[in-house]
């Protein structure tokens, strides 16, 4: 092979491709070393990642602490949308038309307490229906205020905050509120990562996806970082004529410009277990009743520097969609990998 002096930087035209995995979202997530970050969320639910879902590991252990939040910061966000179809259930056509055009009506009272509801808003149930991305209608509440964000989101740029998570309650059929907050914060210059719940992980419970949104706002500037000290040890043709691919999570590659940090959790592990499902699992010489060769699973055990991975491969890679790692739960397929933060550089005092 070719040598390189210490310094120069290696020629990609001698290179087809590039495939590799890391572990530095893991050691970040473990050793809780990510970006510094704020919370973006719909007012009234500043808690609601704090409070999580409850879930304890041992039901009866009463000195049980829960595991402390990715974000140091929390900005409310005077926002809401409400599913159309709750209110217009059992109304004729003629009403939800009155209902849209007119700025207010009898039945509004009737049907939802104004005491849910700040006094700047318009009335529940009045207003433009609205198709979403998933094809339910909803009625805007109440919009974001621009100015009221932009005050908001210095006061976390002045205190050091470079990363924003942001997480809004029905984002997941209405994005436009989760965009325009977005879209502020890019406008600033301020922050070095902007997540949105919607993109990072759409689905409907608002505890795991903000949980999730939390740890690609936490963990994707440490990925960037990474990959910056990477590509500087090559030429210029790296991000232009070399294919540059990253293990995700769930054992599939992506190319580098969509590798989130949500995705890398279990990046390194979840190379180790491929590859060992390609070099080490063969189908075992003993045969069944009816005479069909049994296979031979492997256990895979990967000691590192800071943690340690235990997986299972018995012929298929065996995929979960919730995980808890260092207590951050992440709604995101994954490999089957149990990952403990004790590894070959770890110390017991």
């Amino acid at each position: 092979g070719k040598k390189y002096p210490r310094g120069e930087k290696v020629d990609t035209s001698l290179i087809g491709s590039i495939r590799m995995g890391t572990t530095v979202a893991t050691n970040a997530l473990l050793e809780r070393e990510g970006e510094r970050m704020g919370l973006v969320i719909t007012k009234g639910f500043k808690d609601l990642l704090q409070i999580n879902n409850q879930t304890r590991s041992d039901i009866f252990d009463l000195t049980c602490k829960a595991p402390k939040v990715l974000y140091e910061e929390v900005v409310e966000v005077e926002e809401r949308v409400m599913l159309a179809e709750f209110f217009d259930e059992g109304k004729s056509e003629a009403t939800i038309d009155l209902l849209e055009t007119q700025s207010s009506k009898e039945d509004v009272q009737q049907n939802v307490s104004s005491r849910y509801y700040n006094s700047s808003w318009p009335k529940a149930g009045v207003g433009k229906r609205i198709k979403g991305v998933t094809g339910e209608k909803v009625i805007p509440l109440c919009s974001p205020d621009p100015d009221a964000i932009r005050r908001s989101l210095q006061s976390l740029a002045d205190k050091g905050i470079k990363s924003l998570a942001i997480v809004f309650l029905h984002s997941y059929v209405y994005p436009d509120h989760e965009i325009l907050v977005g879209d502020i914060a890019k406008s600033m210059n301020c922050f070095t990562e902007i997540s949105l719940s919607h993109e990072v992980m759409s689905m409907v419970k608002v505890v795991p996806r903000g949980h999730t949104v939390s740890a690609a706002a936490y963990l994707t500037p440490k990925i960037t970082e990474y990959l910056a000290g990477f590509t500087k040890g090559f030429d210029s043709g790296l991000m232009k004529n070399v294919r540059l691919d990253f293990m995700k999570s769930d054992g599939g590659l992506t190319p580098v410009n969509d590798f989130g940090g949500h995705q890398a959790i279990l990046s390194g592990p979840a190379g180790g277990v491929v590859g060992y499902a390609k070099t080490s699992y063969r189908t075992s010489l003993e045969k069944d009743e009816s005479n069909t060769t049994k296979p031979l699973p492997v256990i895979g055990f990967d000691m590192g520097g800071t943690s340690t991975d235990v997986s299972r491969y018995d012929g298929t890679l065996e995929l979960v969609f919730e995980t808890e790692t260092a207590g951050i739960s992440v709604q995101a397929p994954q490999l089957d990998i149990h990952t403990v933060a004790a590894g070959g550089g770890s110390r017991l005092f």
